[in-house]
């Protein structure tokens, strides 16, 4: 049914100050801006940032694509999953929150990916150039499992569950790029809500971008291995509008 993340949202509350931060964050013009929405476009995900509009910020809302529009609302019809049309985003089936608890989850026709946002005083080594995961927050991680590979058909590749970082982490894969669920084990399994959390973002070369954007005066870590074998990561502390993110890339040889 799912054939992969069509764009993620981030609410915030100045579009073209969000906008700014992200073009020297992801190293990227942005693809087209308005005064309530902004939008990049990646090798395989568009990021929206929205004005606020009631909503709190930080991550917003995911939306899936898929192939077949009729056949998907069946499938979801049947696996009790119940929907609300939006013709304001194209016809998209939105999912009620009382069935993804509490996430915002959309899913659209899939359509031809425009063109990549050009980079913006960047090389192309240097910018982002995709997305690697998304991280979303479950107090319940079989809860999660019922619902990302239960009902909505995405691929359980990993799940695993590790004391010294104190947490069991599921992995789903889709399309690309992963949906990561973590759970926090000191806490405990609970009935509260799952929540958007965080970004990692895929860059050619790490310590290019690094050095790109400590020359900007974006607040970053220091390079460090990463937990997937062959990668190194650093996480950006400011420009996210207030969503953890990491950029991470393969460790040069």
């Amino acid at each position: 049914m799912i054939t992969a993340l069509d764009h993620i949202a981030i609410a915030v509350p100045s579009v073209d100050a969000a906008a700014q931060d992200y073009a020297l964050l992801l190293g990227r013009r942005v693809a087209r801006t308005g005064s309530v929405e902004a939008v990049f476009q990646l090798d395989n995900v568009r990021l929206a940032l929205q004005a606020l509009e009631g909503r709190s910020e930080g991550l917003s809302s995911l939306a899936f694509a898929v192939d077949d529009m009729e056949k998907a609302a069946r499938l979801l019809a049947q696996r009790a999953l119940r929907t609300s049309k939006t013709e304001s985003d194209g016809g998209a089936l939105r999912i009620a929150p009382e069935a993804t608890h509490g996430v915002s989850i959309a899913l659209r026709a899939r359509d031809e990916a425009g063109a990549l946002s050009p980079v913006a005083d960047a090389e192309e080594a240097a910018a982002v150039s995709g997305l690697d995961h998304v991280v979303i927050r479950s107090p319940n991680p079989e809860r999660a499992i019922a619902l990302y590979a239960g009902r909505l058909g995405l691929s359980l590749r990993l799940d695993r569950t590790e004391p010294a970082w104190g947490a069991r982490l599921l992995f789903f894969r889709c399309g690309d790029l992963i949906v990561e669920v973590v759970h926090d084990l000191e806490a405990g399994v609970g009935d509260g809500p799952d929540r958007l959390w965080g970004l990692s973002w895929r860059v050619p070369v790490v310590a290019e971008a690094h050095a790109r954007l400590r020359g900007a005066g974006v607040d970053v870590s220091d390079i460090r291995t990463g937990r997937r074998p062959g990668t190194q990561v650093f996480s950006v502390k400011s420009h996210t509008a207030g969503v953890p993110t990491l950029l991470i890339g393969s460790q040069p040889k």
